[in-house]
């Protein structure tokens, strides 16, 4: 169906200030959608109270108000402007809120002004706790054990009933906040009295503990006609416990059968259509039990969230332009693909690659601040890397964080334990139990450098299965870091008998070496080792410090073998259909 007529001018409402859980992925979003719908003809009010954003710049709507984002202010620019439509899903969890207050006001009733996107009904129903617990009942999906608390009296006796660990998540907030795990009384006390504060409707939800489940989100869409498509699968890295903000987080969703990707993707479109998005992108997070395959619902996001930026960008497909698009009466087969110019929206994208996010933190800027990564989401920003495979994606992802990392190295390893687990390999020993419990404590407690420390455990002889027993990192990621590991091990191996000279001395020759040929001190390594090391990810800085020699050298060789990098593209369809303008990513494989 064409789109509507009936719409001429559309308030949006942004996301408003830059903080911790909710930054510029919705100042991405919404810039995009205010583009798509000026470029069909609507006239564009927007309100955002940060002037530093893409969203506010003139080109982006007709009419822009840098104000301070509340209902009161809303309500004044209804009724001055006069928009048709309310669009509240770009926002972020601040223009949802606004909108259900503005709504429950009565002002878009009086001013005859319509939700688009999500209404009334859809946008409480998913957030609200009790709520959404009772639509996932109704379709037969399964949920944590649970129960809702309006005081801290409920809370108390809902917390002796069920026992600890207890997972306390306020309604109507974004990025977890006021929300955590319990482990005692005390804590539970702490955090449910800060939920309720916290929470809009002064409302927690006490759940069982579901810490060291898998967890999974689906970006979902659906148009006027009822098509619902998935765009992207989500795995986090992390388990159920870390905020999916916090954790490292994996496209496509890896270590899912055909079969549970299946029965998870239904009831992923069973959630959208009970909830009652009518049209545009929700976001639908579940937890899966490793021992026995137990899938539950955790919580839907209405709206573009901070994941749809992440999807959008590692798919190629334009949630937020598609989903305004769909707000105003398109349908997802009217709606062409940017990339492809043939393929309708309503083809799900098919990546052949992979992508990995990884979160980026500066507790050092906030002294005091708790290291430990819970439910509440404590990262400033992130990376986003694409290779062919998964050590591919992680090990540019951590060299792009600027933290000083080259890849998965030894980074934040103590200098005494790095001289240990050397002296222990070479003489074939174990590494002494006081350091050993040292790697185990950065393992047991999510914290920002915990990938790190998973890969110095194996360096100290720990395996995946102890590793995965206190971590609960699923054993394929493991696997996968192991084998990172194996090869730096063959590196070096092959480095120490060639006997090279010191660095410096390398560096020296080299220098002097004018035409593009080896250096008679040059690392020798074979092209197949080294090819599979760029395959890796492996930097030529990561391989000059494990062969002891210079970046040069490692170039030079990878020239005389051949070994340069190739383009592969971003999209939409793992090149089914001709790309007409696709984007590109750089890899090693042949």
């Amino acid at each position: 169906m064409p789109k509507r007529t009936d719409i001429h001018k559309i308030l949006i409402i942004g996301s408003g200030p830059i903080i911790i859980s909710q930054a510029c992925e919705f100042d991405y979003s919404g810039a995009q959608a205010c583009k798509a719908l000026r470029a069909e003809g609507f006239e564009i009010v927007l309100l955002n109270s940060n002037p530093a954003t893409i969203m506010t710049d003139p080109e982006m709507a007709q009419h822009t108000y840098i104000e301070p984002i509340t209902a009161e202010t809303a309500g004044k620019i209804i009724e001055r402007e006069r928009p048709d439509t309310l669009l509240p899903t770009l926002g972020g969890q601040t223009a949802l809120n606004i909108a259900v207050k503005v709504a429950e006001s009565g002002i878009l009733e009086k001013y005859n002004v319509k939700m688009i996107g999500a209404n009334l009904q859809a946008i409480k129903k998913a957030e609200d706790r009790q709520l959404f617990k009772d639509a996932m009942i109704k379709i037969g999906l399964d949920l944590p054990k649970s129960a809702q608390a309006y005081n801290i009296k409920e809370a108390r006796v809902i917390a002796g009933e069920t026992g600890f660990p207890l997972i306390i998540r306020p309604s109507f907030t974004l990025g977890g906040t006021g929300g955590g795990i319990a482990y005692n009384i005390e804590e539970f006390e702490t955090i449910a009295s800060k939920g309720l504060e916290e929470s809009m409707v002064s409302e927690i939800l006490i759940e069982e503990s579901i810490i060291g489940w898998k967890e999974f989100e689906l970006e979902v869409m659906r148009d006027l006609k009822d098509n619902v498509v998935i765009i992207c699968s989500i795995e986090n890295f992390d388990p159920m416990g870390v905020h999916t903000g916090d954790s490292i987080t994996v496209a496509p969703a890896q270590t899912l059968s055909d079969k549970e990707y299946q029965i998870m993707r239904n009831a992923a479109i069973a959630v959208i259509r009970e909830i009652g998005v009518e049209t545009g992108g929700s976001n639908i997070q579940f937890a899966v039990n490793p021992e026995n395959g137990r899938m539950v619902v955790i919580e839907m996001n209405p709206r573009v969230s901070r994941s749809s930026a992440l999807a959008s960008k590692a798919t190629g497909f334009p949630i937020a332009k598609i989903a305004a698009k769909l707000a105003v009466g398109y349908t997802l087969d009217e709606i062409p693909n940017d990339i492809t110019k043939e393929t309708p929206a309503s083809f799900e994208p098919v990546l052949d690659y992979c992508v990995v996010k990884i979160p980026r933190f500066t507790f050092e800027k906030f002294p005091g601040s708790d290291p430990a990564l819970t439910i509440s989401m404590k990262s400033v920003g992130e990376t986003m890397a694409i290779g062919r495979t998964f050590k591919e994606a992680l090990q540019k992802g951590l060299r792009s964080l600027e933290i000083g990392a080259q890849g998965l190295d030894d980074k934040f390893l103590p200098k005494q334990v790095k001289s240990q687990i050397a002296n222990c390999k070479s003489q074939n020993e174990g590494i002494n139990d006081e350091m050993l419990e040292m790697i185990k404590d950065r393992l047991k407690t999510p914290n920002a450098e915990r990938v790190f420390f998973i890969k110095y455990a194996m360096q100290a002889g720990m395996g995946i299965e102890e590793i995965n027993d206190i971590t609960k990192i699923d054993p394929w990621f493991l696997d996968n870091i192991k084998q990172i590991v194996e090869l730096e091990d063959e590196i070096k191996l092959k480095a120490q008998r060639s006997k090279l000279p010191p660095q410096r001395r390398v560096a020296e020759v080299a220098t002097k070496v004018k035409s593009k040929k080896l250096s008679a001190f040059s690392f020798q390594l074979s092209a197949a080792l080294l090819r599979r090391a760029k395959e890796y990810g492996f930097s030529d800085a990561q391989l000059a410090r494990l062969a002891g020699t210079d970046e040069l050298s490692i170039r030079n060789l990878r020239k005389k073998y051949g070994i340069a990098p190739g383009f592969k593209l971003v999209d939409t369809c793992a090149a089914e259909f001709e790309a007409k303008t696709p984007y590109y990513y750089s890899t090693y494989e042949k």
